[in-house]
């Protein structure tokens, strides 16, 4: 149920990312899922690999700043009032949400990546109440 997300601290100069995509490339390491928030000198790219040890090894190696933490991935109804239904319980629950992020394939349902202040109660919380989670096996690679 735990997702290990890595969060790169990016400064902001053209080519950055492209670099790091490409050493994720290289090592055959594939992004599922990411999130950019910048500030005037630097971003922090959060995101969802294959295989999240060896990406984090592999960016520090070549000077990335690299950060692991734990998220969870909820699957929500791709339709309106899929994610309210979901926030409402979490909410509900007394569940304090650090950040979030989301992204929709096809029309069936969405996926949203979140940290919370308790990852091991909002999993409490989500099964609970019966929501999909995100496995391990749905972004990692084998």
């Amino acid at each position: 149920m735990i997702i290990k997300q890595l969060s790169v601290f990016l400064e902001n100069r053209t080519g950055r990312l492209t670099e790091l995509t490409g050493i994720l490339a290289a090592s055959d390491i594939n992004i599922s899922a990411f999130s950019i928030a910048d500030t005037a000198d630097y971003g922090i790219l959060r995101m969802i690999v294959g295989r999240p040890e060896e990406a984090a090894a592999v960016l520090r190696e070549n000077g990335f700043a690299v950060k692991v933490t734990d998220v969870v991935g909820m699957i929500v109804p791709h339709r309106p009032g899929g994610l309210h239904h979901a926030l409402q319980i979490i909410s509900d629950n007394n569940v304090a949400i650090e950040y979030m992020y989301a992204f929709a394939s096809g029309e069936c349902n969405a996926t949203v990546i979140i940290r919370a202040e308790s990852i091991e109660k909002l999993i409490e919380v989500l099964q609970e109440h019966k929501l999909e989670l995100l496995r391990q096996s749905d972004v990692y690679q084998l």
